[in-house]
Protein backbone atom coordinates (compact mmCIF):
# COMPACT_ATOMS: atom_id res chain seq x y z
CA UNK A 1 0.00 0.00 0.00
CA UNK A 2 1.17 3.55 -0.72
CA UNK A 3 -0.08 7.05 -0.05
CA UNK A 4 -0.73 9.56 -2.84
CA UNK A 5 -0.57 13.24 -1.95
CA UNK A 6 -1.83 16.28 -3.86
CA UNK A 7 -2.48 19.97 -3.06
CA UNK A 8 -5.99 19.27 -1.76
CA UNK A 9 -6.67 17.77 1.64
CA UNK A 10 -9.40 15.68 0.05
CA UNK A 11 -6.97 14.28 -2.48
CA UNK A 12 -4.91 12.30 0.04
CA UNK A 13 -5.98 8.78 -0.77
CA UNK A 14 -5.02 5.19 -0.26
CA UNK A 15 -4.01 3.34 -3.40
CA UNK A 16 -3.91 -0.42 -2.96
CA UNK A 17 -1.25 -2.15 -5.02
CA UNK A 18 -2.96 -5.52 -5.25
CA UNK A 19 -6.21 -6.87 -6.63
CA UNK A 20 -8.93 -7.97 -4.26
CA UNK A 21 -12.42 -9.25 -4.96
CA UNK A 22 -14.02 -5.98 -3.91
CA UNK A 23 -12.39 -3.96 -6.69
CA UNK A 24 -12.86 -6.39 -9.59
CA UNK A 25 -16.14 -6.41 -11.52
CA UNK A 26 -17.29 -8.92 -14.13
CA UNK A 27 -19.64 -7.07 -16.50
CA UNK A 28 -20.51 -10.25 -18.38
CA UNK A 29 -18.11 -9.94 -21.30
CA UNK A 30 -14.93 -8.91 -19.47
CA UNK A 31 -13.71 -8.10 -15.95
CA UNK A 32 -12.34 -4.73 -14.84
CA UNK A 33 -10.04 -4.00 -11.91
CA UNK A 34 -10.63 -0.60 -10.31
CA UNK A 35 -8.58 1.55 -7.98
CA UNK A 36 -9.52 1.38 -4.30
CA UNK A 37 -9.09 5.06 -3.46
CA UNK A 38 -10.68 4.84 0.00
CA UNK A 39 -11.28 1.73 2.12
CA UNK A 40 -14.96 1.86 1.09
CA UNK A 41 -14.64 3.24 -2.47
CA UNK A 42 -13.44 1.98 -5.86
CA UNK A 43 -12.98 3.95 -9.09
CA UNK A 44 -13.12 2.20 -12.47
CA UNK A 45 -11.56 4.54 -15.03
CA UNK A 46 -12.18 4.70 -18.78
CA UNK A 47 -14.69 1.89 -19.19
CA UNK A 48 -15.73 1.95 -22.89
CA UNK A 49 -19.43 2.30 -23.73
CA UNK A 50 -19.25 2.63 -27.54
CA UNK A 51 -16.98 1.86 -30.46
CA UNK A 52 -14.11 4.31 -31.02
CA UNK A 53 -15.41 7.15 -33.29
CA UNK A 54 -12.31 7.19 -35.49
CA UNK A 55 -11.62 6.88 -39.20
CA UNK A 56 -14.88 6.78 -41.12
CA UNK A 57 -16.77 7.03 -37.78
CA UNK A 58 -15.50 10.57 -37.22
CA UNK A 59 -18.42 13.07 -37.19
CA UNK A 60 -20.93 10.20 -36.98
CA UNK A 61 -23.27 8.92 -34.28
CA UNK A 62 -21.63 6.43 -31.92
CA UNK A 63 -21.92 2.72 -32.51
CA UNK A 64 -22.82 0.42 -29.59
CA UNK A 65 -19.82 -1.25 -28.00
CA UNK A 66 -18.61 -4.38 -29.80
CA UNK A 67 -18.19 -6.59 -26.76
CA UNK A 68 -16.70 -9.38 -28.85
CA UNK A 69 -13.83 -7.07 -29.78
CA UNK A 70 -13.34 -6.11 -26.12
CA UNK A 71 -13.22 -9.79 -25.13
CA UNK A 72 -10.65 -10.55 -27.80
CA UNK A 73 -8.47 -7.62 -26.79
CA UNK A 74 -8.62 -8.65 -23.12
CA UNK A 75 -7.36 -12.11 -24.08
CA UNK A 76 -8.66 -13.68 -20.89
CA UNK A 77 -7.05 -11.11 -18.60
CA UNK A 78 -8.66 -8.77 -16.10
CA UNK A 79 -8.58 -5.30 -17.69
CA UNK A 80 -6.69 -2.66 -15.71
CA UNK A 81 -9.02 0.28 -15.00
CA UNK A 82 -7.05 1.73 -12.09
CA UNK A 83 -5.84 4.97 -13.67
CA UNK A 84 -7.28 7.63 -16.02
CA UNK A 85 -5.88 7.15 -19.52
CA UNK A 86 -7.45 9.58 -21.96
CA UNK A 87 -10.14 12.18 -22.48
CA UNK A 88 -11.85 13.67 -25.52
CA UNK A 89 -10.14 16.17 -27.82
CA UNK A 90 -10.33 19.56 -26.15
CA UNK A 91 -11.27 22.93 -27.54
CA UNK A 92 -9.69 26.10 -26.26
CA UNK A 93 -10.91 27.78 -23.08
CA UNK A 94 -10.80 31.02 -25.09
CA UNK A 95 -8.19 32.58 -22.82
CA UNK A 96 -5.42 32.62 -25.43
CA UNK A 97 -4.67 28.94 -25.00
CA UNK A 98 -4.68 26.30 -27.72
CA UNK A 99 -6.84 23.19 -27.55
CA UNK A 100 -6.12 19.82 -29.09
CA UNK A 101 -5.18 17.74 -26.06
CA UNK A 102 -6.79 14.32 -25.68
CA UNK A 103 -7.84 11.53 -28.02
CA UNK A 104 -10.67 10.75 -30.43
CA UNK A 105 -10.87 7.27 -28.90
CA UNK A 106 -12.54 8.57 -25.76
CA UNK A 107 -16.08 7.20 -25.49
CA UNK A 108 -15.70 5.93 -21.94
CA UNK A 109 -17.20 6.35 -18.50
CA UNK A 110 -15.59 6.54 -15.08
CA UNK A 111 -17.53 4.57 -12.46
CA UNK A 112 -17.35 5.21 -8.71
CA UNK A 113 -18.78 2.43 -6.57
CA UNK A 114 -18.70 1.22 -2.97
CA UNK A 115 -16.00 -1.36 -2.35
CA UNK A 116 -17.50 -4.80 -2.91
CA UNK A 117 -20.66 -3.53 -4.62
CA UNK A 118 -22.10 -6.31 -6.75
CA UNK A 119 -25.00 -7.45 -8.88
CA UNK A 120 -28.21 -7.38 -6.88
CA UNK A 121 -27.27 -4.51 -4.56
CA UNK A 122 -29.57 -2.24 -6.58
CA UNK A 123 -27.94 0.99 -5.45
CA UNK A 124 -29.25 4.28 -6.91
CA UNK A 125 -27.10 5.67 -9.71
CA UNK A 126 -26.00 9.26 -10.36
CA UNK A 127 -24.80 9.98 -13.91
CA UNK A 128 -22.74 13.16 -14.30
CA UNK A 129 -22.36 15.13 -17.56
CA UNK A 130 -19.51 17.60 -17.29
CA UNK A 131 -19.65 21.23 -18.38
CA UNK A 132 -17.26 23.32 -20.43
CA UNK A 133 -19.41 24.98 -23.06
CA UNK A 134 -19.53 21.71 -25.04
CA UNK A 135 -15.93 22.61 -25.98
CA UNK A 136 -13.71 21.29 -23.20
CA UNK A 137 -13.73 19.29 -19.99
CA UNK A 138 -12.14 16.15 -18.56
CA UNK A 139 -14.32 14.06 -16.21
CA UNK A 140 -11.27 12.85 -14.30
CA UNK A 141 -10.81 16.43 -13.06
CA UNK A 142 -14.12 16.19 -11.15
CA UNK A 143 -13.55 13.37 -8.63
CA UNK A 144 -16.56 11.62 -7.16
CA UNK A 145 -14.80 9.14 -4.89
CA UNK A 146 -15.12 11.57 -1.92
CA UNK A 147 -18.89 11.49 -2.57
CA UNK A 148 -19.04 7.69 -2.42
CA UNK A 149 -16.69 7.70 0.58
CA UNK A 150 -19.16 9.98 2.36
CA UNK A 151 -22.22 8.03 1.21
CA UNK A 152 -21.24 4.46 0.24
CA UNK A 153 -24.75 3.57 -0.91
CA UNK A 154 -24.72 5.00 -4.45
CA UNK A 155 -22.95 4.34 -7.74
CA UNK A 156 -21.75 7.39 -9.70
CA UNK A 157 -20.92 7.42 -13.41
CA UNK A 158 -19.15 10.27 -15.21
CA UNK A 159 -19.49 10.45 -19.02
CA UNK A 160 -16.84 11.33 -21.60
CA UNK A 161 -18.39 12.69 -24.80
CA UNK A 162 -17.01 14.29 -27.97
CA UNK A 163 -16.54 18.03 -27.77
CA UNK A 164 -16.36 21.20 -29.86
CA UNK A 165 -16.37 20.72 -33.65
CA UNK A 166 -15.53 17.02 -33.36
CA UNK A 167 -18.67 16.44 -31.31
CA UNK A 168 -21.02 19.10 -32.62
CA UNK A 169 -20.20 19.87 -36.24
CA UNK A 170 -23.56 20.53 -37.93
CA UNK A 171 -24.69 20.55 -41.56
CA UNK A 172 -28.11 20.23 -43.20
CA UNK A 173 -26.74 17.46 -45.39
CA UNK A 174 -26.28 15.29 -42.29
CA UNK A 175 -30.06 14.84 -42.09
CA UNK A 176 -30.10 11.31 -43.52
CA UNK A 177 -26.91 10.18 -41.79
CA UNK A 178 -25.00 9.47 -45.00
CA UNK A 179 -22.33 12.17 -44.75
CA UNK A 180 -22.37 12.51 -40.98
CA UNK A 181 -24.64 12.99 -37.99
CA UNK A 182 -25.69 16.13 -36.21
CA UNK A 183 -25.32 16.18 -32.41
CA UNK A 184 -22.67 13.47 -32.27
CA UNK A 185 -21.53 14.53 -28.79
CA UNK A 186 -25.10 14.48 -27.47
CA UNK A 187 -25.72 11.07 -29.05
CA UNK A 188 -22.58 9.90 -27.23
CA UNK A 189 -24.33 10.75 -23.98
CA UNK A 190 -27.44 8.85 -25.05
CA UNK A 191 -25.35 5.80 -25.92
CA UNK A 192 -23.59 6.03 -22.55
CA UNK A 193 -26.98 6.03 -20.81
CA UNK A 194 -27.97 2.94 -22.79
CA UNK A 195 -24.76 1.15 -21.78
CA UNK A 196 -25.37 2.16 -18.16
CA UNK A 197 -28.91 0.80 -18.34
CA UNK A 198 -27.58 -2.54 -19.56
CA UNK A 199 -24.43 -2.98 -17.46
CA UNK A 200 -24.46 -0.80 -14.34
CA UNK A 201 -25.99 -3.66 -12.36
CA UNK A 202 -22.61 -5.40 -12.39
CA UNK A 203 -21.18 -2.49 -10.38
CA UNK A 204 -24.03 -2.69 -7.85
CA UNK A 205 -26.21 -0.05 -9.52
CA UNK A 206 -29.93 -0.11 -10.17
CA UNK A 207 -30.71 0.75 -13.83
CA UNK A 208 -34.23 1.66 -12.76
CA UNK A 209 -33.02 4.33 -10.32
CA UNK A 210 -30.80 6.55 -12.46
CA UNK A 211 -30.56 10.31 -11.91
CA UNK A 212 -28.76 12.42 -14.52
CA UNK A 213 -27.00 15.62 -13.55
CA UNK A 214 -24.61 18.25 -14.82
CA UNK A 215 -23.47 21.85 -14.66
CA UNK A 216 -23.44 24.54 -17.38
CA UNK A 217 -23.17 22.64 -20.69
CA UNK A 218 -23.72 19.51 -18.64
CA UNK A 219 -26.95 21.02 -17.29
CA UNK A 220 -27.87 22.08 -20.84
CA UNK A 221 -27.38 18.43 -21.79
CA UNK A 222 -29.65 17.38 -18.92
CA UNK A 223 -32.30 19.81 -20.16
CA UNK A 224 -32.06 18.36 -23.65
CA UNK A 225 -32.33 14.79 -22.36
CA UNK A 226 -35.50 15.82 -20.57
CA UNK A 227 -37.17 16.80 -23.86
CA UNK A 228 -35.34 14.63 -26.43
CA UNK A 229 -36.66 11.61 -28.31
CA UNK A 230 -34.44 8.86 -26.88
CA UNK A 231 -36.68 5.82 -27.07
CA UNK A 232 -36.91 3.95 -23.78
CA UNK A 233 -36.67 6.10 -20.66
CA UNK A 234 -33.06 6.02 -19.54
CA UNK A 235 -33.26 8.01 -16.28
CA UNK A 236 -35.64 8.72 -13.42
CA UNK A 237 -34.54 12.05 -11.95
CA UNK A 238 -32.55 15.11 -13.01
CA UNK A 239 -30.18 17.68 -11.49
CA UNK A 240 -29.44 20.82 -13.52
CA UNK A 241 -26.85 23.27 -12.19
CA UNK A 242 -26.71 26.63 -14.03
CA UNK A 243 -28.29 25.56 -17.33
CA UNK A 244 -26.43 26.98 -20.34
CA UNK A 245 -29.46 28.30 -22.27
CA UNK A 246 -27.83 28.63 -25.70
CA UNK A 247 -29.79 28.93 -28.96
CA UNK A 248 -30.71 25.47 -30.27
CA UNK A 249 -31.10 26.14 -33.98
CA UNK A 250 -31.53 24.07 -37.17
CA UNK A 251 -28.34 22.89 -38.94
CA UNK A 252 -29.07 25.31 -41.80
CA UNK A 253 -28.35 28.14 -39.40
CA UNK A 254 -24.88 26.69 -38.79
CA UNK A 255 -23.89 26.42 -42.47
CA UNK A 256 -21.66 29.51 -42.46
CA UNK A 257 -19.90 28.19 -39.35
CA UNK A 258 -19.37 24.84 -41.07
CA UNK A 259 -17.86 26.49 -44.14
CA UNK A 260 -15.52 28.64 -42.07
CA UNK A 261 -14.36 25.67 -40.02
CA UNK A 262 -13.86 23.44 -43.08
CA UNK A 263 -11.84 26.16 -44.78
CA UNK A 264 -9.59 26.60 -41.75
CA UNK A 265 -9.01 22.82 -41.72
CA UNK A 266 -7.99 22.89 -45.40
CA UNK A 267 -11.27 21.36 -46.59
CA UNK A 268 -13.16 24.38 -47.87
CA UNK A 269 -13.64 23.39 -51.51
CA UNK A 270 -15.89 20.92 -53.30
CA UNK A 271 -19.26 19.42 -52.45
CA UNK A 272 -20.30 18.70 -48.90
CA UNK A 273 -19.43 15.03 -49.52
CA UNK A 274 -15.93 16.02 -50.65
CA UNK A 275 -15.53 18.36 -47.70
CA UNK A 276 -16.51 15.61 -45.25
CA UNK A 277 -14.12 13.13 -46.87
CA UNK A 278 -11.38 15.72 -46.49
CA UNK A 279 -12.27 16.39 -42.84
CA UNK A 280 -12.19 12.66 -42.06
CA UNK A 281 -8.72 12.41 -43.57
CA UNK A 282 -7.41 15.53 -41.85
CA UNK A 283 -5.03 15.25 -38.93
CA UNK A 284 -6.38 15.89 -35.49
CA UNK A 285 -3.91 18.78 -35.24
CA UNK A 286 -5.52 20.46 -38.25
CA UNK A 287 -9.01 19.94 -36.80
CA UNK A 288 -7.96 21.29 -33.41
CA UNK A 289 -6.34 24.37 -34.93
CA UNK A 290 -9.45 24.95 -37.04
CA UNK A 291 -11.81 24.85 -34.06
CA UNK A 292 -9.50 27.17 -32.11
CA UNK A 293 -9.52 29.59 -35.04
CA UNK A 294 -13.32 29.58 -34.95
CA UNK A 295 -13.23 30.55 -31.27
CA UNK A 296 -10.82 33.41 -31.76
CA UNK A 297 -11.62 34.72 -35.25
CA UNK A 298 -15.08 33.74 -36.48
CA UNK A 299 -17.32 36.83 -36.40
CA UNK A 300 -20.62 35.45 -37.67
CA UNK A 301 -23.64 34.65 -35.51
CA UNK A 302 -24.21 31.24 -33.88
CA UNK A 303 -20.47 30.79 -33.51
CA UNK A 304 -20.39 27.91 -31.02
CA UNK A 305 -20.37 24.19 -31.73
CA UNK A 306 -23.35 23.13 -29.61
CA UNK A 307 -26.41 20.88 -30.02
CA UNK A 308 -28.84 21.73 -32.84
CA UNK A 309 -32.41 20.94 -33.82
CA UNK A 310 -31.72 17.78 -35.77
CA UNK A 311 -35.43 17.05 -36.30
CA UNK A 312 -35.10 13.52 -34.97
CA UNK A 313 -33.76 13.48 -31.42
CA UNK A 314 -34.02 17.20 -30.67
CA UNK A 315 -37.13 18.54 -32.40
CA UNK A 316 -37.95 21.86 -30.75
CA UNK A 317 -36.55 24.58 -28.52
CA UNK A 318 -36.28 23.04 -25.02
CA UNK A 319 -38.20 25.86 -23.35
CA UNK A 320 -41.05 25.56 -25.83
CA UNK A 321 -41.25 21.82 -25.18
CA UNK A 322 -41.34 22.44 -21.43
CA UNK A 323 -44.05 25.07 -21.72
CA UNK A 324 -46.17 22.56 -23.67
CA UNK A 325 -45.64 19.93 -20.97
CA UNK A 326 -43.63 17.73 -23.34
CA UNK A 327 -40.85 16.52 -21.07
CA UNK A 328 -39.84 13.48 -19.04
CA UNK A 329 -42.02 13.39 -15.95
CA UNK A 330 -39.30 13.01 -13.32
CA UNK A 331 -38.31 14.87 -10.13
CA UNK A 332 -36.07 17.89 -10.81
CA UNK A 333 -33.47 19.76 -8.76
CA UNK A 334 -32.40 22.96 -10.56
CA UNK A 335 -30.61 26.16 -9.62
CA UNK A 336 -27.98 28.74 -10.38
CA UNK A 337 -25.41 30.91 -8.63
CA UNK A 338 -26.00 34.41 -7.38
CA UNK A 339 -24.25 36.67 -9.88
CA UNK A 340 -23.70 34.57 -12.99
CA UNK A 341 -24.28 35.55 -16.59
CA UNK A 342 -23.09 33.98 -19.83
CA UNK A 343 -23.40 37.07 -22.04
CA UNK A 344 -21.15 40.10 -22.23
CA UNK A 345 -21.07 43.27 -24.29
CA UNK A 346 -20.84 47.05 -24.23
CA UNK A 347 -24.42 47.21 -22.96
CA UNK A 348 -27.39 44.97 -22.26
CA UNK A 349 -28.71 45.07 -25.82
CA UNK A 350 -25.37 44.29 -27.47
CA UNK A 351 -24.68 41.45 -25.05
CA UNK A 352 -28.08 39.86 -25.63
CA UNK A 353 -27.93 40.41 -29.40
CA UNK A 354 -24.59 38.62 -29.58
CA UNK A 355 -25.86 35.72 -27.45
CA UNK A 356 -29.31 35.49 -29.06
CA UNK A 357 -28.81 36.63 -32.69
CA UNK A 358 -32.52 36.34 -33.58
CA UNK A 359 -33.65 38.96 -31.05
CA UNK A 360 -35.24 41.98 -32.75
CA UNK A 361 -34.90 45.66 -31.74
CA UNK A 362 -38.40 45.38 -30.29
CA UNK A 363 -37.34 42.38 -28.18
CA UNK A 364 -34.26 44.20 -26.92
CA UNK A 365 -36.32 47.24 -25.97
CA UNK A 366 -38.47 44.85 -23.94
CA UNK A 367 -35.46 43.70 -21.91
CA UNK A 368 -34.55 47.31 -21.17
CA UNK A 369 -38.12 47.87 -19.97
CA UNK A 370 -38.29 44.72 -17.82
CA UNK A 371 -34.94 45.51 -16.13
CA UNK A 372 -34.99 49.31 -15.49
CA UNK A 373 -31.89 50.89 -13.99
CA UNK A 374 -33.98 52.25 -11.11
CA UNK A 375 -34.38 48.74 -9.67
CA UNK A 376 -30.65 48.08 -9.30
CA UNK A 377 -27.87 49.41 -7.13
CA UNK A 378 -25.43 49.67 -10.04
CA UNK A 379 -25.24 49.35 -13.81
CA UNK A 380 -23.15 46.20 -13.35
CA UNK A 381 -25.87 44.55 -11.29
CA UNK A 382 -28.50 45.61 -13.82
CA UNK A 383 -26.47 44.13 -16.68
CA UNK A 384 -25.74 40.90 -14.84
CA UNK A 385 -29.40 40.29 -14.02
CA UNK A 386 -30.77 41.39 -17.41
CA UNK A 387 -28.31 39.15 -19.29
CA UNK A 388 -27.91 36.45 -16.64
CA UNK A 389 -31.60 35.65 -16.34
CA UNK A 390 -32.22 34.68 -19.98
CA UNK A 391 -28.83 33.05 -20.57
CA UNK A 392 -28.64 30.86 -17.47
CA UNK A 393 -30.67 31.72 -14.36
CA UNK A 394 -34.22 31.45 -15.71
CA UNK A 395 -34.08 27.69 -16.07
CA UNK A 396 -34.58 27.72 -12.31
CA UNK A 397 -37.98 29.40 -12.54
CA UNK A 398 -39.24 28.17 -15.92
CA UNK A 399 -38.30 24.52 -15.58
CA UNK A 400 -39.00 24.09 -11.88
CA UNK A 401 -42.43 25.67 -12.31
CA UNK A 402 -43.37 23.32 -15.13
CA UNK A 403 -41.98 20.22 -13.43
CA UNK A 404 -43.73 21.03 -10.16
CA UNK A 405 -47.07 20.49 -11.90
CA UNK A 406 -46.40 16.81 -12.61
CA UNK A 407 -43.59 15.94 -10.19
CA UNK A 408 -41.71 17.49 -7.30
CA UNK A 409 -39.04 20.11 -7.96
CA UNK A 410 -36.51 21.95 -5.80
CA UNK A 411 -34.53 25.09 -6.58
CA UNK A 412 -31.49 26.76 -5.09
CA UNK A 413 -29.32 29.87 -5.23
CA UNK A 414 -25.66 29.09 -4.65
CA UNK A 415 -24.06 31.97 -2.76
CA UNK A 416 -20.42 31.17 -1.94
CA UNK A 417 -17.51 32.38 -4.06
CA UNK A 418 -15.38 29.83 -5.84
CA UNK A 419 -12.32 28.47 -4.06
CA UNK A 420 -10.35 29.32 -7.19
CA UNK A 421 -11.62 32.89 -7.54
CA UNK A 422 -9.49 36.00 -7.28
CA UNK A 423 -9.89 37.81 -3.97
CA UNK A 424 -10.55 40.98 -5.95
CA UNK A 425 -13.83 39.50 -7.26
CA UNK A 426 -16.43 39.30 -4.47
CA UNK A 427 -19.21 38.10 -6.79
CA UNK A 428 -20.44 34.53 -6.99
CA UNK A 429 -19.57 33.72 -10.59
CA UNK A 430 -20.62 30.96 -12.98
CA UNK A 431 -19.40 27.50 -11.85
CA UNK A 432 -18.56 28.74 -8.34
CA UNK A 433 -19.96 25.55 -6.80
CA UNK A 434 -17.80 23.23 -8.89
CA UNK A 435 -14.58 23.83 -6.97
CA UNK A 436 -16.42 23.29 -3.69
CA UNK A 437 -18.13 20.09 -4.80
CA UNK A 438 -15.05 18.57 -6.44
CA UNK A 439 -12.09 18.79 -4.08
CA UNK A 440 -11.06 22.33 -5.02
CA UNK A 441 -10.63 21.59 -8.73
CA UNK A 442 -9.35 24.52 -10.79
CA UNK A 443 -9.85 23.64 -14.47
CA UNK A 444 -7.04 24.58 -16.82
CA UNK A 445 -6.39 24.05 -20.53
CA UNK A 446 -6.24 20.77 -22.43
CA UNK A 447 -7.92 18.60 -19.82
CA UNK A 448 -5.70 19.55 -16.91
CA UNK A 449 -6.56 20.86 -13.47
CA UNK A 450 -5.01 21.77 -10.15
CA UNK A 451 -6.56 21.35 -6.72
CA UNK A 452 -6.53 24.31 -4.37
CA UNK A 453 -6.33 23.75 -0.61
CA UNK A 454 -9.59 23.57 1.32
CA UNK A 455 -10.22 24.75 4.86
CA UNK A 456 -12.17 22.72 7.42
CA UNK A 457 -15.15 25.05 6.77
CA UNK A 458 -14.88 24.33 3.05
CA UNK A 459 -14.86 20.61 3.68
CA UNK A 460 -17.86 20.88 6.01
CA UNK A 461 -19.81 22.88 3.42
CA UNK A 462 -18.85 20.44 0.66
CA UNK A 463 -20.14 17.54 2.74
CA UNK A 464 -23.43 19.42 3.19
CA UNK A 465 -23.81 19.89 -0.59
CA UNK A 466 -22.92 16.27 -1.30
CA UNK A 467 -25.48 15.07 1.26
CA UNK A 468 -28.27 17.13 -0.33
CA UNK A 469 -27.39 15.97 -3.85
CA UNK A 470 -27.07 12.29 -2.96
CA UNK A 471 -30.23 12.41 -0.87
CA UNK A 472 -32.03 13.52 -4.03
CA UNK A 473 -30.36 10.70 -5.98
CA UNK A 474 -31.35 8.13 -3.34
CA UNK A 475 -34.89 9.26 -2.57
CA UNK A 476 -35.91 11.99 -5.10
CA UNK A 477 -35.90 14.42 -2.16
CA UNK A 478 -32.86 16.43 -0.95
CA UNK A 479 -34.16 16.32 2.62
CA UNK A 480 -34.36 12.58 3.30
CA UNK A 481 -30.64 12.02 3.91
CA UNK A 482 -29.42 15.59 4.46
CA UNK A 483 -26.95 16.31 7.26
CA UNK A 484 -28.53 16.94 10.64
CA UNK A 485 -27.16 20.48 10.75
CA UNK A 486 -28.60 21.37 7.33
CA UNK A 487 -31.92 23.23 7.07
CA UNK A 488 -34.97 21.68 5.43
CA UNK A 489 -35.10 22.39 1.70
CA UNK A 490 -38.64 23.40 0.67
CA UNK A 491 -40.05 22.12 -2.58
CA UNK A 492 -40.86 24.67 -5.29
CA UNK A 493 -44.39 25.20 -6.52
CA UNK A 494 -46.13 27.84 -8.61
CA UNK A 495 -48.01 28.91 -5.48
CA UNK A 496 -45.02 28.83 -3.14
CA UNK A 497 -41.79 29.73 -4.95
CA UNK A 498 -39.43 28.89 -2.11
CA UNK A 499 -35.80 27.92 -2.55
CA UNK A 500 -32.70 27.28 -0.50
CA UNK A 501 -29.66 29.55 -0.47
CA UNK A 502 -26.61 27.32 -0.29
CA UNK A 503 -23.93 29.19 1.62
CA UNK A 504 -20.86 28.29 3.63
CA UNK A 505 -21.19 29.37 7.25
CA UNK A 506 -20.07 33.04 7.33
CA UNK A 507 -18.23 32.43 10.61
CA UNK A 508 -16.35 29.52 9.02
CA UNK A 509 -17.71 27.09 11.58
CA UNK A 510 -17.86 23.39 10.76
CA UNK A 511 -20.73 22.38 13.04
CA UNK A 512 -23.47 24.70 11.77
CA UNK A 513 -24.90 25.38 8.34
CA UNK A 514 -24.85 28.76 6.64
CA UNK A 515 -27.66 27.78 4.27
CA UNK A 516 -31.15 29.23 4.61
CA UNK A 517 -34.51 29.53 2.84
CA UNK A 518 -35.75 32.49 0.77
CA UNK A 519 -38.60 33.22 -1.60
CA UNK A 520 -37.97 33.77 -5.28
CA UNK A 521 -38.12 37.55 -5.86
CA UNK A 522 -41.18 38.71 -7.78
CA UNK A 523 -38.90 40.63 -10.15
CA UNK A 524 -37.14 37.37 -11.04
CA UNK A 525 -40.42 35.54 -11.58
CA UNK A 526 -41.64 38.28 -13.91
CA UNK A 527 -38.32 38.62 -15.71
CA UNK A 528 -38.19 34.90 -16.39
CA UNK A 529 -41.81 34.87 -17.54
CA UNK A 530 -40.77 37.55 -20.05
CA UNK A 531 -37.80 35.42 -21.13
CA UNK A 532 -40.09 32.42 -21.63
CA UNK A 533 -42.31 34.57 -23.84
CA UNK A 534 -39.27 35.29 -26.02
CA UNK A 535 -38.51 31.63 -26.75
CA UNK A 536 -39.05 31.97 -30.51
CA UNK A 537 -36.26 34.53 -30.72
CA UNK A 538 -34.08 33.36 -27.85
CA UNK A 539 -34.30 29.94 -29.54
CA UNK A 540 -33.57 28.11 -26.32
Amino acid sequence: MKIENSPSRRQVRLVWAWSTAGNVVDVGYVSYQGNQTYPNTVVYYNIPYAEPPVGDRRFRAPLPLNTTRVVEEANGQVVDATTPRTFCIQGTLGDGDAGGGGSEDCLNVDIYAPYGAAQGDNLPVFVWIHGGGYAYGNPADFPFDPWVNQSPNVVIVSIYYRLDAIGFLAHPDFANGTLGDNNGGFLDQVQALRWISQYIGAFGGNPNAVTIGGESAGASSVALHLVANEGAQLFHGAVAQSVYRHPVVPPETKLALFEYYATQAGCGSGTSAQQMACLRNASISDLARAQDTVTYNYTGPYKNFVPVLDGTVITDYPTRSVLRGEFAKVPLLVGSVSNETLASGANISSALQSYFPALTPFDLAGYEYVYPASEFSSSDEQSRVATGNPTVRCARSIWAGAFSVTNSSWTYRYNTVSLTQSLSDPLVEHAAEISMMFAGTNTSFNGTTTYVPETPADLAFASELIAYWLSFVRSADPNTYKLARSPAWPSYTLDYRARIVLERDPQNLTTVSGSYMEMEPVSETLGCAFSASQVDHEQN
